[in-house]
């Protein structure tokens, strides 16, 4: 039987969606295209009729994951706009979000994992990397291009969700995300301080 058009565009954000929950969870090469077409609930034969190779699929599922981490900073901003950049540290550098691997940072899952990809699925991390920075330096005051300080405080963010997950002591991984947190905060208050308030 033969699927729609329609049905197979729908396939193929699944196959999307799913891929950018599992690679988070087990990275690009912790998980055969066999098992990842069952979650789909396809079959292995269907994702060849969708994309070009496994790299293909790998660039759009880390696409996909960089976009809802994106929208989840963008959420958690939107909760308190007197304060966004504490708003996301908060939910960022929180147990909760250390724990939640499948729909965790794709950065902090697949950063390394990333490094040994091909060009397509880097260009997948820089564009949304880019993005946190550039929300980044409109809270701490930074200009056009991201500065030092935007890069500074994602680099904090990232490796202390990455320590913590890194650790078997719960203590010890709270105590980096907690570190991290007022190393930001305090970073950030001391910029404010020096260019006024955040707009």
């Amino acid at each position: 039987m033969r699927v729609s058009r329609v049905q197979a565009a729908e396939n193929r954000e699944t196959v999307i969606n799913v891929a950018s929950r599992l690679f988070r969870e087990r990275g690009f090469d912790g998980i055969g295209l066999k098992d990842l077409m069952q979650a789909a609930g396809l079959t292995q034969g269907a994702f060849y009729k969708q994309f070009a190779s496994k790299d293909d699929l790998a660039a759009q599922a880390a696409r996909r994951a960089m976009e809802s981490a994106f929208q989840r900073w963008s959420a958690a901003a939107a909760a308190n706009p007197e304060d966004p950049l504490a708003a996301v540290i908060a939910f960022y550098l929180s147990m909760d979000h250390r724990a939640d691997r499948m729909d965790g940072c794709p950065v902090v899952a697949l950063g390394a994992d990333a490094a040994r990809q091909g060009v397509d699925v880097k260009a997948s991390f820089e564009a949304g990397i880019r993005e946190y920075l550039e929300k980044l330096g409109n809270w701490v005051g930074d200009g056009e291009e991201p500065s030092g300080k935007a890069m500074a405080i994602l680099s904090t963010m990232v490796g202390a969700v990455v320590l913590s997950r890194a650790v078997n002591d719960e203590r010890l991984s709270k105590r980096f995300l907690q570190a991290a947190a007022e190393s930001v905060l305090t970073a950030s208050s001391a910029g404010d301080a020096e260019q006024g308030p955040r707009q």
